[in-house]
């Protein structure tokens, strides 16, 4: 009888992969690798400041589900081959037309937010039709809505109001059973607990004596937490999540051993445009109000979480874990400057310098993979 294990050892098809190598070749690393340092750093120059405090550590949570939540379906979409730079103008957009419809035309403000899913994942999935039927670069299509969104976001606004601004959005809210899935808190209950045991500070003048600073979790940080594992779900543990890699890495290949390569391009642009609308309706029902510039350069932000978590610019490679870890980073970065007293623009510096090391990082790891030289 043939020893297959000695046969196989001595195949010279197959490679003995190192431990060092396919740690170099995890899409995570360097979120893994940013997110310790950025912490290290802002320990060092900030730890004194709250930061690390239960209100600082709040802070920079919701900043970092903000990017979390958009990131994700920028790292679906990204994995799939596909771009969507219309992120922004649909984060704007999608929460003027809520408003409109419920603040303007009287809609109950469940109907309102479902409509507006509805209609912003139609317009994704236009996106998509287009990128695939026009065989454009998504990169063009999605950067003409972002144009379009846009302009149509500030048309309607100043149209119902004379404004770009769209109040009273908490009125409607007011015993809506929806509004709270996207502008209320969870375990407030814990977090009072935790202050009148002074475990965290609470505050000791005013008519809020004794309740704590920090009175809840904001469904934003929910949203985020619940997409970032629904997506790494998606990705690691379905056949669909094949798909996405498959349709990324060879889309032709892809097609002949039977992967709805086009469907699935589509339900990703679907997916972004599903983010976006999370983030807006989470961001409207915690100002009670729409603004037509809201989103503004979000799609970029969104893009270098996911290039940071290390996702290919080419498609087939990423991780949503990473895309999260890159949108800690973020987070903890803005608020930092600000804990530090630092001058809030270096922020936009940090973003450039960040991108270009990210794609150094991913092309030198894409011709690990690949064995380019």
């Amino acid at each position: 009888m043939t020893d297959t294990t000695s046969g196989a050892a001595g195949d010279e098809r197959i490679k003995d992969v190192s431990p060092l190598r396919r740690m170099l070749i995890r899409p995570e690393l360097g979120g893994i690798c940013g997110t310790i340092l950025v912490f290290i750093l802002f320990g060092l120059i900030a730890g004194d400041s709250g930061m690390f405090a239960a209100e600082g550590v709040m802070n920079w949570t919701v900043v970092s589900a903000q990017f979390m939540v958009i990131a994700v379906g920028a790292c679906l979409l990204m994995i799939s081959g596909e771009f969507d730079l219309s992120t922004g103008s649909m984060i704007g957009f999608s929460g003027v037309l809520m408003a409109i419809l419920s603040v303007q035309l009287g809609w109950p403000l469940w109907l309102a937010i479902l409509a507006t899913f509805a209609f912003c994942m139609a317009i994704g999935a236009v996106n998509g039709w287009l990128v695939i039927r026009t065989g454009l670069p998504s990169f063009i299509v999605t950067l003409a809505s972002l144009y379009i969104l846009r302009g149509l976001t500030i048309w309607g606004s100043v149209y119902f109001t004379r404004q770009t601004i769209i109040s009273g959005v908490s009125d409607r809210a007011e015993g809506d059973w929806l509004g709270p899935v996207f502008g209320g808190k969870i375990l407030t209950g814990l977090f009072q607990w935790m202050g009148d045991a002074g475990w965290i500070a609470t505050f000791t003048r005013g008519n809020r004596a004794g309740q704590p600073v920090v009175d809840g979790i904001p469904m934003l940080v929910v949203w985020a937490i619940v997409l970032v594992i629904f997506g790494h779900w998606l990705l690691t543990r379905t056949k669909f999540g094949n798909w996405v890699f498959a349709s990324g890495g060879d889309a032709q290949a892809a097609r002949y051993v039977g992967v709805p390569v086009n469907r699935v391009k589509i339900l990703m642009f679907m997916f972004s445009a599903f983010c976006a609308c999370v983030f807006s309706m989470c961001q409207v029902m915690e100002f009670g109000s729409a603004a037509a510039d809201r989103g503004l350069l979000k799609e970029f932000e969104a893009i270098i979480c996911v290039v940071i978590g290390g996702a290919l610019l080419t498609g087939g490679y990423g991780s949503v874990i990473g895309a999260a870890l890159g949108a800690v980073i973020f987070g903890v970065v803005q608020q930092g400057l600000f804990f530090a007293n630092a001058e809030s623009s270096l922020f936009r510096v940090f973003l450039g310098m960040i991108l270009l090391i990210a794609v150094i990082m991913n092309t030198y790891i894409r011709r690990i993979i690949t064995g380019e030289r």
